[in-house]
């Protein structure tokens, strides 16, 4: 009896103690529930974009609506457009008038201007307001990118005498190692900056900022090497696109018929070859022109002697003119008849038609991210023409381009360059050059 009396406390003692631990795992099993689901809830991405909030053209001036109020919308955005064209021609005449280093100045702005069109869509369509930091870090990642680029190009062209300043020979001797640390320190800033709640909407917005960074700042970079190259290299495609770009729209307004791709409905194949063939035209004439001037054909260059930078040299043989006989059919038939051109005018046609065919596409390619993003223009900067954005993208893919083919097909090593850069050696290395180019040349003289 005793012995029973004993067992009923024990077991009612163990039956006590596994219902509080059934109560503690219960509880435990609840904790882990409500933390997996709070992990889970991220805050999505949008359904539909909307990029309300972002300014867009409208086409109206005060200065101009009171005189232009009788004519019907269509002609008076042709006529503001066309009036802020001309302004923007006769703006960049005057920066071509100024040099090389006001045109790069000129590029650094535009390409600034760009990516703050890009970053703003960014931020309204995907409603970024709370995100932490987000266009800090953009713009920290955009003066990282142009430190390293544009470095690397400075030092390039330019080494000697960057070298030659006690304050910016640390930074050229260590300049890869500087820009690695700038982009660490921007990427580890981004992850700190992380929140449970919006990691979709974050590795998204990561991802569009280096997208713009590729297509902007790397391009832009590219342009401002063919400005290095010479100045024609520069204005010759910059020009091309936009005489394309304008009698495109010309052809397109007065007889566009046929519409050519749906991303962009108002591109027709009228203008789409009425502006090709213009274009041809021109890169003829404007080469012709500019051939003429050592300012636009020979490449900057830092001259030793008077220790300044300047565009004067003996132009290449491929910008003087050069007596050819016409295509077999016609030389037959007129067999004393020459044909004088430069020979940059062959490089020219081939501008011309990337200009004209495959330039374009950068418009679609923008017009294409415009209705993913359900807006009309990247800005309102431009009256009748939008935002900046709207103006350069076909400009993107002709940078690349033409620095593509300089060194696939026109630049050749330069002696000056070789030159700078066995200056910057060390006195040992230096020696060692020369013994090893004596001991070519003797072998070669053999």
């Amino acid at each position: 009896m005793s012995t029973l009396t004993q067992r009923k406390p024990q077991q009612s003692q163990q039956d006590e103690q596994q219902q509080q631990q059934q109560q503690r795992d219960e509880k435990k099993n609840r904790a882990e529930q409500a933390a997996a689901a709070s992990e889970e809830e991220m805050e999505p991405l949008p359904s539909v974009p909307s990029g309300e909030g972002i300014g867009q053209d409208t086409g109206n001036v005060e200065v101009l609506d009171s005189a232009l109020k009788d004519l019907t919308p269509r002609w008076r955005n042709w006529i503001v457009r066309g009036i802020f064209t001309w302004i923007m021609i006769l703006a960049f005449a005057f920066m071509v008038y100024l040099g090389p280093l006001a045109i790069t100045i000129l590029i650094l702005a535009i390409q600034v201007k760009c990516f703050h069109e890009i970053i703003t869509i960014g931020y309204f369509v995907y409603k970024s307001h709370h995100l932490p930091w987000f266009r800090t870090i953009s713009w920290y990642f955009l003066i990282t990118s142009n430190y390293y680029l544009y470095g690397e190009s400075l030092i390039e062209k330019f080494s000697l005498l960057l070298r030659r300043s006690d304050f910016l020979a640390p930074f050229v001797t260590y300049h890869r190692f500087i820009s690695f640390s700038l982009y660490t320190a921007g990427f580890v800033a981004f992850v700190l900056t992380l929140k449970k709640t919006y990691y979709l909407k974050q590795f998204t917005l990561f991802g569009y900022t280096h997208l713009a960074l590729l297509l902007i700042v790397t391009q832009s970079n590219l342009m401002i090497q063919n400005v290095f190259e010479g100045l024609i290299w520069f204005l010759l495609p910059v020009s091309l696109i936009i005489c394309n770009d304008i009698m495109a729209y010309m052809f397109g307004f007065f007889f566009g018929r046929t519409r050519l791709i749906k991303l962009s409905p108002k591109k027709t194949w009228e203008g789409f070859i009425g502006g090709a063939f213009s274009t041809v035209i021109f890169s003829f004439m404007l080469t012709s022109i500019l051939c003429n001037y050592r300012e636009f054909v020979c490449p900057l260059e830092y001259d030793e002697s008077t220790q300044l930078l300047n565009t004067n040299c003996e132009p290449l043989s491929m910008f003087k003119v050069h007596a050819y006989d016409l295509p077999r059919p016609f030389a037959y038939l007129l067999p004393s008849l020459k044909l004088y051109i430069q020979p940059i005018q062959k490089h020219a046609l081939a501008l011309a038609i990337f200009a004209s065919t495959i330039g374009p596409f950068g418009g679609f390619f923008a017009s294409g991210f415009k209705r993913a993003f359900k807006i009309k223009d990247f800005g309102d900067s431009i009256p009748g023409h939008g935002g900046f954005m709207d103006r350069f993208d076909c400009q993107v893919i002709m940078a690349t381009f033409v620095n593509v083919y300089l060194h696939s097909f026109i630049r050749s090593p330069s002696p000056v360059k070789l030159f700078n850069q066995l200056l910057s050696f060390r006195p040992e290395d230096q020696a060692e050059f020369l013994r090893l180019m004596q001991h070519h040349f003797n072998n070669t003289n053999r």
